[in-house]
């Protein structure tokens, strides 16, 4: 498999497409935003019909995974998935 870099925004449409898919709504109703903490790691919050959830760093591979399966037709479980923080892209991921 070839390496694949997901940029921000990537990650965060697989959050959008991962929460609604939870919440039985439309991706256009979830509201994302990442965050990194040098204690907890990355983390995202997520707005859904006013309420909010935390969502830690193994539901956002979770997304990712769900992101991979639905939208590119891949096995998700058959790669690799790691998150970076780039001092110029923000939060990344690496699929290999």
């Amino acid at each position: 498999m070839e390496q694949i870099k997901l940029s921000e925004q990537d990650i965060i449409n697989a959050l959008c497409l991962y929460v609604s898919d939870k919440k039985a709504v439309s991706p256009y109703e979830v509201e994302i935003e990442l965050m990194f903490d040098d204690d907890y790691g990355f983390s995202a919050e997520s707005h859904v019909a006013g309420r909010k959830q935390i969502l830690v760093t193994v539901n956002i591979i979770e997304a990712i995974r769900f992101w991979l399966d639905t939208k590119l037709q891949m096995d998700p479980f058959a790669a690799g998935i790691e998150l970076e923080l780039d001092d110029d892209e923000g939060i990344i991921a690496w699929i290999r």
